[in-house]
């Protein structure tokens, strides 16, 4: 019975791997040439894209196939929010990106019962502050513009989450999330050029609904885990008078403990490897991999890459953390260092508590 289950379960995966290549194959081409293209830079609400967490980036953000997750886990593959363990998991965190741009992360995750699978529960928000900006409007004077003020850019994501295991290898998982993003009010869509007096206004902001499908799966050898995730499904928006998709994303990936083939003692020491495969909607495809050496499940350090190959800028990320229990309850620190190139270093640091 156990052998049906597990050929069920990695049919499931081969079917929704052929299903993931198929529409990604059919999106690259145009209708009216039906040539190939490359379709960069052609998606909006891009900083659903950003990998916020500490842990996962210092790791490549290579978290698709990470079996016992937590409310992090909402960020990068749902389903492993199952193998939660524990009844309660909370995480936040800050990331200066580049350009002063900056994130807050804040994720909760709860299990209503112990004894009875009714699965998992959580909360994710993601904010982007991107500063301040002069606004200004073109004027027939010397300088061609006069000022007008300021506005302030903010980005917001709020996610529900759910996760359920079925049995002790399998777990399924989706997000709904309301995302929104404003750019601001009172620009000028009419004026007078001569005078750069503002005729008429405009208020510039959007909403979307979307969702995110997840799969982890331990195959039985060693430690062995394979997972699967769809992130940012949603339909085709319109912001203004523009129409644009939101990044969707495609990811399968694999985990392993390589103390498993060693004569190490795992209770002292953890060696994790994860490798992901991504496929965005608006980027090249590419690989994604880190790994984690823990020792006495307390320390760890993290190394990884996330655009190896296929970006100018992104390099190495690196990254520790540090986690202490006292009794049932836990607390962890992590911080995330990422080679930005010319646009410096990105530092993420998060927080965690759990019990």
């Amino acid at each position: 019975m156990k052998k049906h289950i597990h050929f069920s379960i990695l049919t499931i995966l081969t079917l929704m791997m052929f299903s993931a290549s198929v529409s990604y194959g059919q999106a690259g081409l145009t209708p009216d040439t039906e040539v190939e293209t490359d379709k960069r830079g052609q998606t909006g609400m891009k900083f659903l894209s950003a990998s916020v967490d500490p842990r996962a980036s210092a790791i490549g953000s290579a978290l698709t196939a990470e079996l016992r997750g937590s409310s992090t886990s909402m960020f990068y593959n749902p389903s492993s929010m199952g193998f939660m363990e524990g009844r309660m998991h909370a995480s936040g965190g800050v990331m200066s990106f580049i350009a002063d741009i900056d994130y807050i992360k804040a994720s909760i995750a709860f299990r209503p019962s112990m004894s009875t699978n009714f699965g998992v529960f959580g909360l994710s928000i993601v904010s982007v502050d991107y500063g301040e900006f002069n606004r200004t409007i073109r004027a027939n004077n010397d300088d061609g513009f006069v000022e007008n003020g300021t506005y302030t850019p903010t980005s917001m994501s709020v996610g529900l989450g759910y996760a359920r295991s079925f049995g002790d290898r399998f777990s399924a998982g989706a997000n709904v999330k309301l995302v929104i993003q404003d750019i601001g009010s009172g620009f000028a869509t009419s004026q007078d050029f001569d005078s750069g007096v503002i005729e008429t206004t405009e208020d510039y902001s959007a909403q979307a609904i979307a969702f995110d499908f997840g799969i982890v799966y331990a195959t039985g050898f060693e430690s062995l885990v394979i997972g699967m995730s769809a992130r940012n499904f949603a339909g085709e928006q319109t912001y203004v008078r523009e129409r644009f998709e939101l990044p969707l994303t495609f990811q399968i990936g694999m985990s392993m403990n390589l103390v498993d083939l060693t004569s190490m003692n795992p209770d002292m020491h953890s060696i994790q490897l994860n490798v992901d495969a991504q496929r965005p909607r608006d980027f090249s495809e590419h690989v994604r991999f880190g790994l984690e050496y823990t020792f006495m499940n307390m320390v760890s350090l993290r190394g990884g890459f996330e655009q190896l190959a296929v970006s100018e800028e992104q390099g190495f990320s690196a990254g520790a953390g540090l986690k202490y229990g006292f009794g049932n309850i836990n607390f962890g620190f992590d911080y995330a260092y990422t080679n930005f190139g010319v646009f410096g270093a990105v530092n993420r640091i998060g927080v965690q508590f759990g019990l």
